[in-house]
């Protein structure tokens, strides 16, 4: 047993979560001084450094707050959209910390304290929904990632949902790898606890201490089959296909294997 599952096994609630909130800031010293050596060593695109340095960092949170995160289908590398539904704040921090990528994220983490800033030098995407010059920035920022080599993670659903069911996705991306000839791979993620879903007016901070609070939490994460981009007729076309894939993935490996 590792020294993070005893550590979190036996510590009390409110010690469990300081012992966590302490943890995080730890992580995120610890990669911004890798980003500065990093950006010391004066490569000419280090997106490819950077989206490995979130992961890495990403990983170490995911294993501070006892999440153990089962694996389903093959992780795929590189140049792919990874589209996944959406149930918490999570879902960036478990799915970046098993593929190097770049997240897409709404505006409002880009605030939160410590992680915010380092998300965004370490190449997350923050979108401001509604905001049409700030999707555009984004569609160019997933440009420039996929053509250095770097998957970049999208959640279409634009929303985040109890994980029941998967609301219809957005296009752009879609078309973005339709023209671009990039691979798609649906995705689906899910907890245990269920409550661990993040939706409407839920306040982030609440949230959180209970997740920091919790011994152990179980993350399940399904990788899909790739859809070609070029093989749909259209954007909408490609993300409806790619909406059902996650849906049937949610409903275990036989359902999705049935709808291939």
């Amino acid at each position: 047993m590792s020294a993070l599952r005893l550590v979190g096994s036996a510590l009390p609630v409110a010690a469990r979560a300081g012992h966590r909130i302490a943890g995080t800031g730890a992580v995120a010293a610890s990669a911004a001084a890798r980003l500065g050596a990093l950006r010391r060593s004066a490569a000419r695109d280090d997106r490819r450094e950077r989206a490995r340095l979130l992961r890495d960092a990403l990983a170490r949170l995911t294993a501070l707050h006892g999440i153990d995160v089962a694996v389903e289908g093959r992780r795929l590398w590189g140049p792919v959209l990874l589209a996944s539904n959406h149930v918490s704040w999570l879902d960036p921090v478990v799915l970046g910390g098993l593929v190097p990528c770049v997240p897409i994220s709404k505006l409002d983490v880009s605030a939160w304290p410590v992680v915010g800033p380092l998300a965004r030098e370490l190449g997350v995407l923050f979108v401001e929904r509604g905001d049409g010059h700030s999707g555009m920035a984004v569609m160019r920022g997933a440009v420039r990632a996929l053509e250095a080599g770097v998957a970049v993670l999208n959640f279409p659903e634009g929303t985040t949902t109890r994980g029941e069911r998967v609301l219809p996705f957005r296009t752009g991306l879609f078309s973005l790898a339709r023209s671009h000839r990039v691979p798609v791979v649906p995705v689906a993620i899910s907890y245990d606890p269920p409550e661990l879903a993040w939706v409407g007016d839920a306040s982030f901070v609440p949230h959180y201490l209970r997740l920091a609070g919790r011994p152990r939490t179980r993350a399940v994460v399904r990788f899909g089959e790739p859809i070609e981009a070029n093989g749909a007729s259209s954007g909408a076309e490609l993300a409806g296909a790619t909406r059902d894939r996650v849906e049937a993935l949610l409903r275990g490996p036989d359902a999705a294997a049935a709808g291939a």
